[in-house]
C-alpha cells in the first residue's frame, strides 16, 4: 500500500510541475504544422506522454496484470522476416482492398478504443472526423449519433458493442432497430470482454474510471488528484462475476436472424471460435486479444492469425488487431491471409496531440509506411501479396523493442 501511494505521490508531484510549466501553454497547442516533423506512430506517443496526465497515459498505455502479451504484440514481429523479390513494376502502388462489398483506401481500420476523454476532450467525435478524412473503415464507440448521421461521417462505419445490449430479445431490438435505420454498415460485437481484467498500472494509480467521461483528470492546484466521495478506483481481490448471464454463441445466433446488417466479432483467437463463427453466419472476424488489456499470457494476434485463416478457410475474410506500429507489420499481416489491419493506440496518441488532423496524419502515415514497404518488396497491389512474402524463425531478440 506505501508503495502505490509513493507512486501516486510522486505522479501528483510530476503532474503539478507539468501542469505549472509555461512550456505546457506552447506545447499543448502545437502548431499543426509541426506533425510533419513527426517521423512516425512512436513520435506520436512521445509527444503524447508529454502532452496528457501520466494517469491517463498510463491508462492509454497499460496492458492486462503482467503485460506479457502487450511485450509479445510487438516482439513476435521480429519472428516474420520479409522475402522481397526484385525487378518487379512497382512504379504504381495501390493499397486499396475491398471488405465486405465495401472499397477501402487503405486496409488500415480504426478500431474502438474506450476512455478517449481521457486524452482529449470530445475524443470519439474527433476520432470519427480524423478517420473520415483519411476516408478510413471506422468502428464507433458510440454517443455521436448526430454526427454518424451528417454528410461529414465516414462512409464505412460499425457500431462496437460487448454485449451488453444483449441481455435478452427485447434489449437486442432496441439495441438493432436503430442502427438498421442509419448509415452503419454493420455491428462489431467485441466477445472478449464480458469481465475487466486487472490493469495494475491504473490501479496503482488510484484511477476512477468515470474520469474518462469528464475530458480531464482532476486535479487540485498543487496538483494532487481530485476524488469524490463515490468514486470509485480499480481495486485488486474482487471476487469476478455478473449480475445477469454473458452472451453465448445462441446470442450471436439470435443476433443474425434478427438482422441484416453485417455482424463481425473481434476478439476471436483460436481457430475452434472461428469456424464456429463461420457456422452461426457472421459477416467477419478479427482476431484481437483487446490490445493485450484482457486476459494476459495469450501470446500476440500476429502468431494467432495464421490458425484463423486457416479456419476461416476464404469464406469469411479474417481482419486483426493488436501491436501494429509500422508498415511493414501490416505488411506482414496482409501476407499471412489478413484481409485489414486494426489501430488503436496509434490514433489515439494522433488524436491525443492534434485532434481529428492527429488522427489522419497517423492513418496516414501507416498508408504510406505500408505503400513503401510494399513497393520495397516488389508488391504494387494488395492482390500481389502472398504468403510467399514472409518467412517465420523460432527465435528473436529484445533489442530496441517499443510497445
Amino acid at each position: 500500500m506505501a508503495q502505490g501511494l509513493d507512486r501516486r505521490k510522486v505522479l501528483g508531484q510530476l503532474a503539478a510541475f507539468v501542469l505549472s510549466s509555461p512550456l505546457l501553454e506552447a506545447a499543448g497547442k502545437p502548431d499543426l504544422t509541426d506533425s510533419t516533423q513527426l517521423a512516425n506512430v512512436f513520435d506520436f506517443r512521445d509527444l503524447t506522454r508529454k502532452l496528457i496526465d501520466p494517469v491517463a497515459f498510463d491508462y492509454l498505455a497499460e496492458g492486462g496484470k503482467d503485460e506479457i502479451s502487450l511485450v509479445e504484440n510487438r516482439l513476435a514481429f521480429r519472428r516474420i522476416i520479409l522475402r522481397p523479390k526484385f525487378l518487379t513494376d512497382v512504379h504504381s502502388i495501390d493499397v486499396s482492398t475491398e471488405l465486405l462489398g465495401r472499397e477501402m483506401d487503405t486496409p488500415v481500420f480504426v478500431c474502438p478504443a474506450g476512455g478517449k476523454n481521457c486524452f482529449r476532450p470530445g475524443g470519439e467525435e474527433e476520432t470519427a472526423r480524423g478517420a473520415a478524412l483519411a476516408n478510413a473503415m471506422y468502428v464507433s464507440n458510440g454517443g455521436i449519433e448526430r454526427f454518424l448521421e451528417s454528410s461529414d461521417a465516414p462512409r464505412h462505419w460499425w457500431q462496437y458493442t460487448t454485449g451488453g445490449q444483449f441481455r435478452d430479445e427485447d434489449s437486442m431490438l432496441d439495441f438493432v432497430e436503430p442502427l438498421e435505420d442509419s448509415t452503419c454498415t454493420g455491428i462489431c460485437f467485441t466477445v472478449d470482454n464480458m469481465l475487466v481484467s486487472h490493469r495494475e498500472r491504473s490501479i496503482h494509480n488510484g484511477l476512477v474510471r468515470t474520469w474518462c467521461n469528464l475530458g480531464e483528470i482532476p486535479r487540485d492546484q498543487d496538483g494532487n488528484l481530485i476524488r469524490k466521495p463515490n468514486d470509485r478506483t480499480w481495486i485488486t481481490g474482487e471476487y469476478p462475476g455478473r449480475a445477469s448471464p454473458t452472451p453465448t454463441w445462441e446470442t450471436v445466433k439470435m443476433l443474425r436472424e434478427m438482422t441484416d446488417l453485417k455482424i463481425m466479432l473481434k476478439g476471436l483467437m483460436i481457430a475452434e471460435d472461428v469456424e464456429r463463427a463461420v457456422e452461426v453466419g457472421v459477416d467477419a472476424v478479427v482476431v484481437s486479444n483487446h490490445g493485450a488489456r484482457q486476459l494476459d499470457h495469450t501470446g500476440s494476434t500476429i502468431e494467432a492469425l495464421p490458425e484463423c485463416v486457416q479456419a476461416a478457410s476464404g469464406r469469411i475474410p479474417v481482419l486483426i488487431d493488436g501491436g501494429f506500429r509500422r508498415g511493414t507489420d501490416i505488411l506482414k499481416a496482409l501476407a499471412l491471409g489478413a484481409t485489414a489491419v486494426g489501430v488503436a493506440r496509434p490514433y489515439l496518441w494522433g488524436m491525443a496531440c492534434y485532434g481529428r488532423e492527429g488522427v489522419a496524419r497517423v492513418l496516414e502515415l501507416l498508408r504510406t509506411e505500408l505503400a513503401l514497404d510494399m513497393g520495397m518488396s516488389g508488391v504494387a497491389r494488395i492482390a500481389d501479396i502472398s504468403p510467399s512474402l514472409v518467412r517465420r524463425r523460432n527465435w528473436s531478440y529484445e533489442g530496441g523493442l517499443q510497445p
